[in-house]
């Protein structure tokens, strides 16, 4: 195998590297509270890393995510590419395409998903929504929202559609948080019986992308920080149990990202790969709130300062952790998967129907 990125994806990372970097910045962080960053988020749609998503796929997608981790930038990034244009790209009709993507592309609209399902929605004839979702990342600047019934078909409802309502909603990390209320609500459906599964898959892989960077940029600050401060004469980083901390969290943060560039090579590839979206998510999870704690322990005293900014670190880790399945979750759900199959992880995925590229959607259209 070989997922190392291509020219384009490596050139939209780095441009996302520079955009957080110069706009992301403790102070805009702190000024933005619990919402979004809209000129940061105006900037990502004007220098065409929204649209490009559909090009560089979800190994693309999840390298920028690593970079918006680093500084825990506060815009619907994640969402609006997990949530709408690569489930559209991937499953809608042409005239869904044609209607919905222009809008995502250029941040005009936004989306977000209800995952994972929990059987809190159930659909009527016609499209008819009704449930509660008591929060949903980033709903406060929602324009759409993926919603899976309790018989997992995927529905797009508007979030101003007459009989959806609502609200906010504070988390653990910041991310514009809100609770869905759909009393009738009329939506469209999204791809066929496949696409539940597709769309929890590329996410889980999206999000294990994102928790890569929040771990890498805890780590960080927390190099920064044992390099610089000094001990008895000496920098704690000279120190061993210091070192075999940070050697530890480097491995862990390592493996969150190699499993995470796997399964994301893989499904856009159109390989078999819930097997391995788990693997990453598990990883993602469990690896992510240890190497997050580490960072903040390592900061000593400062790391208990809510104002310092690997505060913010710890926060989106513990976030991240729980976000489409915690770790025991997920190993069940892998255990059944290797228990249903007969060749090993990730066959249960089918080729081609994963959320991929504007090529794989041509090439559905086609037929």
């Amino acid at each position: 195998m070989d997922f190392r990125p291509g020219e384009e994806q490596a050139a939209a990372a780095a441009l996302a590297a520079r955009v957080f970097r110069d706009l992301s910045t403790p102070e805009r962080l702190a000024a933005a509270g619990s919402g979004s960053d809209a000129e940061l988020w105006k900037a990502l749609c004007d220098c065409g890393l929204v649209a490009a998503v559909e090009d560089t796929g979800l190994l693309g997608l999840v390298l920028v995510l690593e970079e918006q981790g680093r500084t825990t930038a506060q815009v619907p990034y994640a969402a609006t590419c997990t949530y709408g244009i690569l489930p559209l790209a991937a499953h809608g009709t042409p005239e869904q395409r044609r209607r919905l993507l222009p809008a995502l592309r250029t941040g005009e609209a936004v989306a977000t998903g209800a995952l994972p399902d929990r059987g809190r929605v159930t659909a009527a004839p016609g499209g008819r929504l009704t449930g509660t979702v008591p929060w949903v990342p980033w709903l406060r600047d929602a324009t759409h929202v993926l919603v899976p019934d309790a018989d997992r078909a995927l529905w797009l409802v508007r979030t101003d559609a007459p009989g959806a309502e609502t609200g906010p909603v504070e988390t653990t990390a910041p991310w514009s948080a809100g609770r869905l209320t759909l009393s009738g609500a009329g939506a469209e459906r999204l791809g066929g019986p496949d696409a539940y599964t597709a769309v929890l898959a590329a996410a889980r892989t999206a999000f294990a992308g994102l928790q890569a960077g929040v771990c890498a940029g805890s780590l960080a600050r927390a190099v920064e920080h044992t390099s610089t401060r000094e001990q008895f004469g000496r920098p704690l980083s000279a120190k061993q149990g210091v070192l075999l901390r940070a050697a530890d969290a480097h491995m862990e943060t390592e493996a969150i990202r190699v499993t995470a560039y796997e399964a994301a090579w893989r499904i856009d590839e159109g390989l078999p790969a819930d097997g391995h979206a788990l693997t990453a998510a598990w990883w993602a999870s469990e690896a992510g709130k240890r190497v997050v704690h580490a960072g903040q322990h390592l900061h000593g005293g400062a790391g208990a300062d809510l104002e310092h900014p690997v505060h913010r670190h710890f926060l989106w880790g513990r976030q991240l952790d729980a976000y489409l399945g915690c770790g025991s979750e997920l190993l069940a759900e892998l255990g059944a998967l290797l228990a249903r199959s007969e060749d090993g992880p990730g066959r249960a995925a089918a080729p081609g129907r994963a959320c991929t590229s504007r090529a794989g959607a041509a090439g559905e259209e086609r037929a």
